[in-house]
């Protein structure tokens, strides 16, 4: 097998975000063969022997990809010092075992997550520098203007820093309420809601229904499913520039 950089290959692994194991390899804490690494140094998975903290790195580890609807009032979090309910207490434990939610979605929303043992897929959904979709539901308070969709897709201020433009399309409208459909290519704090409130016209209900090629369809609310490789695999061709 090619040699490959150490935080590529950390990163395969599951262990952690390609991001966090170049922090790994400046902290000292990664070994090569016995000897410490350094950020730039490359190994063969096959021949060589990579230790994070003295554990040794398995580099066989099956990929794993899961899709969960997630419900309102859920948090995304491997556990909670609190005792509220998380993504994770709601899968089974003998599954759980290695994987990490990819984001976050926070709990008053619901929808689409992905949670995965794959280090390189977290960062290409997650790293500012890859643009991806991400499709949202949003029922929102009384009936948007023409021109409150187009400020909201042509970017709104937040935070000092004008947003990316974003897709909009009115589903359904009425006086009391109004049903859009959002895409985003970035992932702000709490965005969708932050930019209907600004705009007038708070968010009742928010449901991630896409991320990139990946969507709930039927999936219930709740409930999860395993991709398959040929599903989340093209995820990590994500390769263009967001223009943030």
């Amino acid at each position: 097998m090619k040699q490959q950089r150490l935080q590529k290959l950390i990163a395969a692994s599951g262990l952690c975000s390609r991001r966090h194991a170049e922090q790994l390899l400046l902290q000292e804490r990664v070994t090569l063969n016995g000897h410490l690494a350094k950020l730039g140094d490359k190994a063969d998975p096959e021949l060589d022997k990579i230790s994070v903290d003295g554990r040794v790195l398995n580099s066989n580890t099956e990929t794993r990809v899961l899709l969960f609807n997630k419900p309102a009032g859920v948090i995304t979090s491997c556990h909670d010092p609190h005792g509220r309910v998380t993504v994770f207490s709601m899968l089974p434990d003998k599954l759980c075992k290695g994987l990490h939610p990819v984001g976050r979605l926070d709990a008053d929303s619901r929808g689409a997550l992905l949670i995965t043992n794959q280090g390189e897929l977290t960062l290409r959904l997650t790293h500012p520098r890859y643009a991806h979709d991400k499709t949202y539901q949003v029922l929102v308070e009384g009936k948007p203007s023409a021109l409150v969709l187009s400020s909201w897709r042509h970017g709104v201020m937040l935070d000092g820093k004008t947003t990316l433009p974003a897709e909009l399309e009115l589903l359904q409208s009425h006086p009391s309420q109004s049903l859009l459909k959002v895409v985003l290519r970035e992932g702000r704090n709490r965005q969708i809601r932050r930019v209907a409130e600004q705009l007038g016209h708070p968010v009742l209900d928010l449901q991630r229904t896409a991320i990139a090629n990946v969507a709930l369809n039927a999936l219930p609310e709740g409930c999860w499913r395993a991709l398959d490789e040929r599903e989340w695999t093209p995820l990590l061709k994500i390769t263009k520039p967001s223009m943030c």
